[in-house]
């Protein structure tokens, strides 16, 4: 079925008739059929989504390339980027800019800010969310993306990345539990911008590190900040990923999330990469909110599981020896 919302626009009058479509981060189960493909390129730096949009046949860039005739922004969670990429569109863009997104992602607040800037041509509102177009121009330089933050311990993040704004106290936790023997090759899936990758590398023993991290900004951050030449850095989705040697140990705080949507089987995904990519003697040290049963998961894939830390919120789990099927 197509986009509900975006059918409606092209059938209320919105004009894409000629011309590239610049199309920033759509996810990986929209469906936007009802554009022309071959008009389109998406703009989106999430490996999955990237891969997806790739496979159905669509120009994919991490980066907008050149000027659009029109253009069209599925809203982020995070205002800061949602409005960084509303300015961008808008100073790509020669034709009208189509602003969709849901409710809870807060598109009603920002057509309310848009309206402040610009025209806004026509609204409309279906499944839990909304659609509006403006023609593009000036008035929205100020929400052009900010420079890298540096935040505590001089790491460099940028808005809209996991935990931008500090340190994730989960990733903490899960550093300060790590063994000082750490030794071998090891992974970071899901690595972020590169807080649990650099607690690995102040361990000696480790000879290379595999940064695996489907976010493209957060992996740029994470180059920033890690400046050894042990480190492999993978723009890849986790929970596909494969090393090209096993493993001697993983670390991770696996996402539980996409959107607003608890989904704890992303989780679970992430565990069974672990155990996929590990040698037989391999070990796994993750991190996770107290009230996930990961335990179970663990269970079926290593020989033994135990918590070795934790709090009121979250536990650190350690796992090792993987189930030969699992490898």
């Amino acid at each position: 079925m197509s986009h509900p919302r975006l059918a409606l626009a092209l059938e209320a009058g919105l004009d894409i008739a000629e011309g590239r479509i610049g199309v920033f981060a759509p996810r990986a189960d929209t469906d936007i059929s009802d554009l022309p493909k071959a008009r389109c390129q998406i703009v989106t730096g999430f490996k999955p989504d990237y891969d997806r949009f790739t496979a159905q046949g669509f120009d994919c860039a991490t980066q907008a390339e050149g000027r659009y005739a029109a253009s069209i922004v599925f809203l982020p969670r995070a205002k800061q980027l949602a409005r960084a990429m509303i300015a961008e569109a808008a100073a790509l863009t020669e034709g009208p800019v189509v602003i969709d997104g849901q409710k809870t992602d807060g598109v009603d607040s920002l057509l309310k800010e848009v309206r402040k800037r610009a025209e806004v041509l026509s609204v409309l509102s279906k499944a839990h969310g909304k659609l509006f177009w403006f023609a593009a121009g000036s008035g929205f330089e100020d929400w052009a993306a900010s420079e890298p933050s540096v935040i505590e311990d001089g790491f460099i993040t940028r808005p809209g990345v996991f935990s931008a704004d500090g340190i994730d106290p989960a990733s903490k936790l899960l550093a300060s539990a790590l063994p000082e023997k750490l030794s071998g090759h090891l992974a970071d899936l899901g690595a972020g911008w590169g807080y649990l990758s650099r607690a690995v590398l102040q361990r000696a023993g480790v000879k290379s590190l595999a940064l695996v991290e489907a976010d493209y900004a957060a992996l740029e951050c994470a180059r920033a900040n890690l400046d050894d030449e042990r480190v492999q850095f993978h723009w890849a989705d986790a929970t596909t990923w494969r090393s090209d040697r096993k493993l001697d140990g993983v670390v991770m705080n696996p996402p539980f999330h996409t959107g607003r949507t608890a989904e704890p089987d992303l989780g679970r995904a992430f565990i069974a990469a672990a155990a996929r990519n590990l040698a037989a003697h391999g070990e796994l040290w993750l991190v996770a909110n107290r009230h996930l049963a990961y335990e179970t998961t663990l269970a079926e894939l290593f020989a033994d599981v135990k918590e070795v830390d934790g709090d009121n919120r979250f536990k650190v789990l350690y796992a090792r020896r993987p189930s030969r099927k699992s490898r």
